[in-house]
């Protein structure tokens, strides 16, 4: 469906004490998307500023699922700040009011990701709990422009008058933007504030 890659492996000390292995987990592009459901630009930003974030925050050690809090510009309605949201705490463990309470005070996810409703726009931050380190990431995918011809059949999709051709023609072009904005890896779609 997608590429193996970009990927990031992390560790989880939860899933460690509890027998998921050694705690090492590997994920890769399509975990984000059997999570959302779908692949779109949003969802493969979302992979690659947690990505990012976690690399760049565990530059001495494997990354650690649960020792990041994460903060989002604007409501959870706002935009696309839900399904950004849902990707995060899949790679970082991070989760609202609604994530894991702890074992005895310990490994707890519940209130890690927080939505900062003003303002509304800005980066996203990220911010490794165990030694304050922080980053501020920001995600624009318009560097990696949608196919002209996606404008008209996009319509033509949504209220089912597409031909079989337009489509398959829609789908690719729209897997496509998806695998360059993977490809690319951040490159030029996400700055750092």
């Amino acid at each position: 469906m997608f590429p193996d890659t970009p990927s990031i492996t992390l560790y989880d000390p939860l899933g460690h004490l509890l027998g998921a292995g050694d705690g090492h987990f590997t994920y890769t592009f399509v975990d984000a998307v059997k999570l959302a459901g779908h692949a779109c630009p949003t969802v493969a930003g979302a992979f690659l500023m947690a990505k990012l974030a976690a690399e760049r925050l565990f530059l001495d050690c494997v990354p650690v699922r649960g020792d990041m809090r994460v903060t989002v510009p604007g409501a959870v309605a706002h935009g696309v700040n839900g399904p950004i949201s849902q990707i995060f705490t899949l790679l970082t463990g991070a989760a609202a009011d609604n994530g894991f309470h702890g074992l005895a005070g310990q490994h707890v996810r519940s209130g890690l990701l927080h939505f900062a409703d003003l303002p509304s726009v800005g980066p996203f931050r990220f911010e490794r709990i165990s030694n304050g380190q922080r980053i501020a990431l920001s995600y624009s995918p318009a560097a990696i422009a949608p196919a002209p011809e996606m404008g008209p059949l996009l319509p033509l999709v949504l209220s089912h008058r597409a031909s079989v051709v337009q489509q398959e023609q829609f789908r690719t072009l729209w897997r496509q933007r998806v695998l360059a904005i993977l490809a690319d890896e951040g490159r030029c779609t996400i700055q750092q504030a």
